[in-house]
């Protein structure tokens, strides 16, 4: 039988922040396209709800884990790799936000930004790539940012973190490209989750409509992205179809790195 194309048939895939916006996108994608997927989060509520919803849909798992505890990473990749044999796709998509600039932003601060957005991607990797060389490879994609590659106001802490994984990226990529380890870094621009209106309800409340087309017309095509669209790029990048392509960055912007002016 014809496999599909973009098919995960048979891969076993570990999602960090997968409990919601655009790791629970991913997670949904990847159970569709027949991965067996777990998602790492400290949300147990949604992650508890969202492996409910996929119960019927394919093989998912949730597991509550801290990606900036290094113990808690190897104990729960130890563990799928245990149930299901292999450990073919890792993508590190668990990450937090910070809005200051350099004067504004203290050391708790920078010390936040490293030890989750980095520092888990530095674990996460570290403890993956091991399984990826015993299941014969495997296929990485890190979570970036448009802020990795251009100035954005507010966003010093935020940048720096976001940079360590998009030249993370090209490091892994060379260094594991004879394991048959491919490894990419996707960028997004602005995405509407459940963060960004957590964020206009917090700080601009009863102005959150009028911030949301603001923040939105940012984007050269006139709104934000969504999380399944970022899951589908995640997911061509993690497919055989991909398997020319590694040690690259792509952004999902909606032409804000090239068309604005």
């Amino acid at each position: 039988m014809k496999v599909p194309h973009f098919s995960l048939q048979n891969k076993t895939a570990i999602i960090t922040g997968g409990a919601k916006g655009i790791g629970a996108a991913i997670c949904q994608r990847f159970v569709e396209a027949g991965a067996r997927v777990a998602g790492l989060d400290l949300d147990d509520r949604a992650g508890l709800v969202l492996a409910e919803s996929l119960a019927v849909s394919g093989e998912f798992q949730y597991l509550h884990c801290d990606v900036s505890d290094e113990n808690q990473v190897l104990t729960s990749f130890d563990q799928i790799f245990q149930r299901y044999g292999s450990i073919d796709i890792l993508v590190n998509n668990a990450g937090v936000s910070h809005i200051g600039n350099l004067e504004n932003t203290g050391n708790a601060d920078m010390d936040r930004m490293y030890s989750i957005n980095v520092k888990s991607v530095y674990h996460c990797l570290k403890a993956g790539i091991p399984y990826m060389k015993k299941s014969g490879g495997g296929a990485i994609v890190n979570m970036s940012s448009v802020a990795a590659v251009t100035g954005l106001s507010e966003r010093f802490a935020y940048s720096m973190s976001k940079g360590a994984v998009y030249t993370m990226t090209f490091s892994v990529a060379r260094d594991y490209i004879r394991e048959h380890i491919r490894c990419n870094a996707v960028g997004p621009a602005r995405i509407h989750t459940p963060f960004v209106d957590d964020y206009l309800e917090r700080i601009y409340p009863g102005q959150e409509k009028e911030m949301f087309e603001k923040l939105s017309s940012l984007q050269p095509i006139g709104r934000m992205g969504t999380p399944e669209e970022v899951a589908a790029l995640v997911h061509f990048l993690c497919s055989e179809e991909a398997s020319f392509i590694t040690g690259n960055f792509f952004p999902i912007d909606g032409g804000f790195l090239r068309l604005n002016t």
